[in-house]
């Protein structure tokens, strides 16, 4: 019977970040263990839509194919994630296709992410260790805390939560969850504490804390399960610290 079924999708194409959106449909033939790449790879052998009339190849970021590496996140059937794990089975027909509205399109489900990456520098999302080769191994985390610390190292900078977030937006300097997840991260480790005060205090200003408007959509939509809103709940406290040192001053600015 799979031979005979047909499935079919509504793509949002974008020829440039200057031209105007539109929609194009495509049917393919269905195979079992379809995913949402497996079928744009097949529009892209043969471009073809479902009227039968030529049209270009679809544009869409990909690398992995096994949810690590973050580039294939979409707008699925309203929702954002990653297309690699978006199985048709488990999807209503038609399969609409969008790319992310909080990136700017490069070309049809292609986007620019680098307001999120701009944001990863803003918070100094990195341990510095330039320089410290010939020191040996750095210090050690307890176990417990490593522990959780792998939970926000699973952070593949998808931008779904940006995306999800509806504080993230045009009108918004808000850098999002991830950006804000990753400074908790960075301050847990031994080495990145040193630089803790500088992480919090760039999310104590304009687009940081202050702009969440705590509806929880991140960690609902995040592919990896991060607790996102536990990062952010604990950053309000390390910030209000932070504020209290930064007034009254500290002898344990780095503690």
């Amino acid at each position: 019977m799979s031979e005979n079924k047909r499935v079919r999708f509504i793509i949002t194409r974008q020829d440039s970040p200057e031209t105007a959106p539109f929609q194009e449909e495509f049917e393919l033939d269905y195979r079992p263990n379809m995913n949402v790449i497996s079928a744009l790879m097949e529009i892209r052998r043969n471009p073809v839509n479902a009227k039968g009339e030529e049209t270009t190849p679809i544009n869409w970021d990909m690398n992995c194919l096994e949810e690590v590496c973050g580039a294939c996140s979409m707008v699925i059937n309203g929702k954002p994630r990653q297309s690699c794990t978006a199985l048709v089975d488990q999807l209503e027909q038609p399969i609409r296709l969008e790319p992310m509205k909080t990136f700017p399109v490069v070309r049809d489900l292609q986007v620019d992410r680098s307001r999120m990456f701009d944001s990863l520098k803003k918070v100094k999302a990195w341990i510095p260790i330039d320089g410290t080769y010939d020191l040996g191994p750095g210090p050690r985390m307890p176990e417990k805390k490593r522990q959780w610390a792998y939970e926000l190292s699973k952070c593949m900078t998808c931008g779904v939560c940006l995306e999800a977030c509806p504080n993230v937006n045009s009108n918004s300097d808000f850098i999002g969850p991830a950006p804000l997840s990753q400074v908790r991260l960075f301050n847990a480790h031994p080495t990145g504490a040193m630089n803790q005060d500088e992480r919090l205090e760039s999310i104590m200003g304009d687009g940081g804390l202050a702009n969440c408007g705590n509806s929880q959509n991140c960690v609902q939509s995040c592919p990896k399960g991060i607790p996102l809103t536990t990062s952010i709940a604990a950053l309000n406290r390390e910030t209000t610290f932070q504020m209290f040192k930064n007034f009254f001053g500290s002898d344990h600015m780095v503690d």
